[in-house]
């Protein structure tokens, strides 16, 4: 006798079409055609759940923005219950999926660094834990390198109503008051990144070249268009709802849940107009930077990057000096040292084919100016990063 389908229901709130909704949602779907569940999108799963248990439960297991009403409910008859928000207010009581926020506000400020700039700023909104996560590790990242960064916070519902909208106008502006250009800004919302480029444009403020933004979780619409294009984080979200539903088959099979949420690495930075360029003044250096950043993976050196500049060597690397106050080499190993950092973290890649993508050559290589410049190995920094 074939057992019946296990029967999964899925509270996302997908009636507001972002990824961190509808692509979680596609990735319980992916994992539930895998296994032969039978998937209900009910957004009022607790009203479905009844009062006690009985022999003829409506779902096996729940896969949820958790609200505290589906948790009660949930709880009273042991249905089980993984939970996709971060911001949910009994994420702490649930087996929980999420993209790892922490990293991906490190990367969004390892970005704008390697773009020369020295002055930064964050726009986050009030009671969303996922920006304040990505916030605070984006000013940790910037202020440990020795530069400022401007923060503000804008509420949950901004635009509201009218009254709300000109308060946060109001909020907006006084926060970029406070800007000293160029600038690198981190926005937690691609709308709201769209958004402050508006509010630039107004102000004559160009973007890239006075304002480079970082914006939001790469939905594609509003990171496009209009231009400039906005840079952004890909989070992977549909990886989330995988493993959420993953997570799930485990405890209805009976099996312990791990005590702390699973975190996912960002799948990548999206690189657009918006941080497309690099902050310094002097022509030459900035030729040489691109050249670098574009370059890096190959076996070049300083003579190289002169050459592809039309530069003597030496006058080049008096410029890095005066400008950049570093060397040729300096800047060429930061940037295979931050391309190798993103690659350990995002990837499954074995340190032979990092080493080789980035440009240090050998892992023995990269292994070596590790643990010189940043004191750790190639293999503790992954380790570290997903811990």
């Amino acid at each position: 006798m074939s057992r019946k389908p296990r029967r999964i229901a899925l509270m996302l709130d997908l009636e507001w079409p972002y990824k961190r909704h509808t692509s979680v949602f596609a990735g319980t779907q992916q994992y539930a055609e895998e296994q032969g569940w039978e998937s209900i999108v009910d957004e009022y799963a607790y009203d479905a759940l009844p009062l006690r248990r009985t022999k003829s439960l409506p779902y096996d297991g729940i896969v949820a923005r958790a609200t505290k009403a589906l948790v009660e409910r949930a709880a009273r008859i042991k249905v089980p219950i993984v939970n996709v928000w971060r911001s949910s207010p009994v994420q702490r009581d649930l087996p929980s999926v999420f993209p790892d926020y922490q990293t991906a506000g490190r990367l969004r400020a390892e970005h704008l660094l390697s773009r020369g700039l020295r002055n930064f700023a964050t726009l986050g909104c009030r009671g969303d834990d996922a920006h304040d996560l990505e916030t605070a590790e984006f000013r940790a990242v910037v202020e440990q390198s020795g530069f400022p960064c401007t923060m503000a916070n804008v509420s949950l519902a901004y635009s509201k109503t009218l009254a709300q909208w000109r308060k946060t106008e109001q909020s907006i502006a006084d926060w970029m008051d406070r800007w000293k250009l160029p600038i690198g800004v981190y926005v937690g919302g691609d709308t709201m990144g769209r958004i402050v480029v508006q509010k630039c444009r107004e102000r004559g403020w160009r973007a890239p070249e006075d304002v480079a933004v970082i914006a939001g979780a790469n939905e594609e619409t509003l990171c496009e268009h209009p231009r400039p294009s906005l840079s952004s984080v890909e989070m992977g979200y549909e990886r989330i709802g995988y493993e959420a539903a993953k997570l799930l088959h485990r405890m209805m099979d009976g099996k312990k849940p791990p005590s702390k949420p699973i975190l996912l690495p960002p799948q990548g930075l999206v690189v657009r107009e918006s941080t497309d360029f690099f902050a310094v003044e002097d022509k030459l250096v900035a030729a040489a930077l691109e050249f670098i950043s574009k370059n890096s993976h190959r076996r070049i050196g300083q003579d190289d990057v002169s050459r592809a500049v039309n530069a003597e060597t030496r006058t080049l690397q008096l410029r890095f000096r005066k400008v950049l106050d570093r060397p040729i080499a300096t800047e060429i190993r930061r940037v295979r040292i931050e391309r190798a950092k993103r690659e350990l973290t995002q990837s499954n890649r074995s340190l032979s084919e990092i080493a080789r993508d980035v440009g240090f050559g050998e892992a023995a290589r990269m292994y070596e100016v590790f643990r010189r410049e940043l004191d750790v190995t190639p293999s503790q920094y992954r380790k570290q990063r997903r811990a």
